[in-house]
């Protein structure tokens, strides 16, 4: 979490200085800042400090740092948990250094802060000046901010993180208790037990650390277990005794206390519908060219999709700039749970930066009172162009015969010595510049953007008319 949020204030405009006791200066490099290898000079230069280590040394982390900050400036912590640090910080930082709780709900694998949850808890008398900042740094970035206090953070996240941690990891070691084939019965799957499946799995290749100490720390979650405990035992029991209204009653009062299970289900029906849409879009775009953002290295991966399966694809990676040739056609399979397919105009714009285009020169005699900017956003709809623009406006059947002239000056005219002539010169030369896609048959995007051009009712210059005759197919 502290490379996730180096990397957002560093994005947000901030100089960014980190410090782990592993002095891995290698990852600073990797983000892009310096490591304060000179703590004592560090910490009272910085605004703003920031903790973000394991539970069980967060209060030891700020009882050595916090002393050495210098007055205004702010401390913060990143942890699971909030009464402990948030007495901590209160107790060892300056009167004049203010303090602010803070706890993302998501992890490093996020590659946003759009749309997470940011819980923050200042401290009366203490969060007067920085509260306001970082609460609005985080709502520009797209997140939802709840403030609390640190005791009903705590009594929360006893449940909402302590319960359902507990809980996925308890099915995980069920199923290892009951040397169960997972990877078999995902052939048996059902929507609901593959999402379950997809979180137990989530928990469990995280830090198994960072989890304990989620479980630990938290004082309250261990009245949470019990009832946890009881209700799994209370409701085997009614199982085991066949006895089935009472299991019926436990279920419909928790029903009752849960509130709207029809928005529940809603949403769930959504999550399901949105896995299953964005697998048919990808088996409708077998052999479609097609781009694939991968998660956790952030790599893009562009070619011609040709196979999906329900884990895996393989793509035939297309060739960009600075590609060796020998990797031409190469086949690539990747797994489906790492990927984000991109949209239209993601995979539009990797294309326009990555792959070499082609330029050709079209020039045209334009109907009289055309307009050239209207026509040039009808080439423009063109999906094989990278870009097109108009490079050229001038007065006469050949450029560089007559005065140029600039856009929209169109009542000057030179003198013309024949009739045919001063017809022609009643008509704008304009030369469009098309870049087609390093992927697309150059010779053939020009051909349908000359024909288009044709059928708007301009005239094509000969020499345009000899190269379109060149690449038309004989028949």
């Amino acid at each position: 979490m502290g490379q996730w949020f180096t990397r957002f204030f560093k994005q947000k405009g901030y100089e960014v200085t980190v410090w782990g006791k592993g002095g891995k200066t290698e990852i600073a490099s990797k983000l892009g800042v310096p490591f304060a290898s000179d703590l004592e000079k560090a910490v009272p230069e910085s605004d703003i400090l920031i903790v973000s280590v394991p539970i069980n040394v967060t209060e030891e982390t700020i009882a050595e740092f916090a002393p050495k900050m210098k007055s205004g400036s702010l401390l913060m912590d990143f942890t699971s948990i909030k009464v402990k640090p948030v007495e901590a910080m209160k107790k060892f930082a300056p009167s004049d250094v203010e303090i602010l709780g803070t706890h993302p709900m998501f992890g490093p694998t996020i590659p946003t802060i759009r749309g997470q949850t940011v819980i923050l808890v200042p401290v009366k008398g203490r969060s007067e000046k920085w509260f306001p900042v970082i609460r609005e740094l985080f709502e520009e970035g797209g997140a939802h901010v709840e403030i609390t206090t640190a005791a009903e953070h705590d009594r929360l996240v006893s449940v909402v993180q302590g319960l359902t941690h507990f809980a996925y990891i308890t099915i995980g070691t069920t199923i290892d208790r009951l040397d169960f084939d997972i990877k078999k019965s995902r052939k048996f799957v059902s929507p609901v037990y593959a999402i379950m499946l997809d979180f137990v799995g989530r928990i469990l290749g995280q830090n198994p650390y960072l989890y304990a100490l989620i479980q630990m720390e938290n004082p309250g979650v261990l009245e949470v277990h019990d009832a946890f405990i009881r209700e799994c035992e209370e409701l085997s029991r009614l199982v085991r005794a066949h006895d089935e209204e009472s299991f019926v009653k436990k279920m419909k009062s928790a029903a009752r206390k849960y509130g709207d299970t029809a928005h529940a289900l809603r949403k769930s029906d959504k999550l399901i519908n949105s896995r299953i849409t964005e697998y048919e879009t990808i088996l409708n775009s077998v052999g479609k060219v097609c781009g694939f953002s991968h998660f956790y290295s952030g790599k893009i991966h562009v070619g011609i999709l040709g196979k999906a399966g329900p884990d895996e694809i393989v793509l035939t990676k297309m060739v960009s700039k600075g590609t060796s040739p020998h990797i031409k056609n190469k086949f690539v399979k990747l797994k489906l749970e790492n990927l984000r397919m991109l949209s239209e105009s993601e995979l539009w714009e990797w294309r326009k930066e990555n792959l070499e285009h082609s330029t050709r020169d079209i020039s045209v005699l334009i109907p009289e009172g055309a307009d050239p900017e209207v026509i040039l956003n009808a080439i423009n709809t063109n999906k094989q162009l990278a870009a097109c623009e108009i490079s050229d406006i001038y007065k006469g059947v050949n450029q560089g015969d007559h005065k140029r002239i600039n856009r929209g000056d169109y009542k000057e005219f030179n003198r013309i010595e024949t009739e045919k002539e001063r017809e022609e010169a009643k008509r704008l030369g304009v030369t469009y510049r098309i870049t087609v896609f390093g992927d697309c048959d150059a010779n053939s995007v020009e051909a349908d953007v000359t024909s288009l051009l044709c059928g708007l009712g301009c005239r094509i210059r000969e020499k345009n008319l000899k190269q379109i005759e060149k690449t038309e197919p004989k028949r």
